[in-house]
C-alpha cells in the first residue's frame, strides 16, 4: 500500500507531520493492505493561520484494486482531529464497501439448509 501525504503551504512542520501520518494510517488500515492499492492525504489550512473552528481538513482518498476509490473529508478544529476523523471514516467507508463486496460469499442462507423448519 502506498501512502502519499500532502500538505497546504499553511501547515508547519510537514516532513514531520507527513511521517507521522504515514505511519498511523499504515497502523489504522492495516488489514486492507490487499485491496488497498495506495492512499491519498491533503491536510489544508482553510484560513492560512487565522484561528477558527473546524479550519482544518483532511480529506482521504482510497484507491481500490479493481474498483472505484473511496474519499472522505473532515474538518476539526486541530490537525491531529482531523486526520483522525478522516482515518477514522476511511476505516468505516472501506469496511462498508468491501464488506458489501465480499461479505455475502460467506454467508449461509436458509433456503440452501435441509434441516430448516418450514411452517
Amino acid at each position: 500500500m502506498q501512502i502519499q501525504v500532502n500538505t497546504s503551504n499553511g501547515i508547519e512542520n510537514k516532513d514531520t507531520l507527513e511521517r507521522w501520518a504515514d505511519g498511523e494510517l499504515r497502523q489504522c488500515l492495516s488489514r486492507f493492505v490487499a485491496e488497498v492499492t495506495r492512499v491519498e492525504v491533503h491536510l489544508s489550512d482553510e484560513n492560512h493561520g487565522a484561528s477558527g473552528a473546524a479550519d482544518k481538513r483532511c480529506v482521504m482518498e482510497a484507491r481500490l484494486a479493481h474498483h472505484q476509490p473511496l474519499a472522505v473529508t473532515q474538518h476539526a478544529p486541530n490537525m491531529d482531529e482531523a486526520f483522525r476523523g478522516a482515518s477514522d471514516k476511511l476505516k468505516r467507508a472501506l469496511d462498508s464497501t468491501l464488506g458489501r463486496l465480499y461479505g455475502h460469499r460467506n454467508r449461509d442462507s436458509i433456503r440452501k439448509d435441509g434441516d430448516a423448519v418450514v411452517e
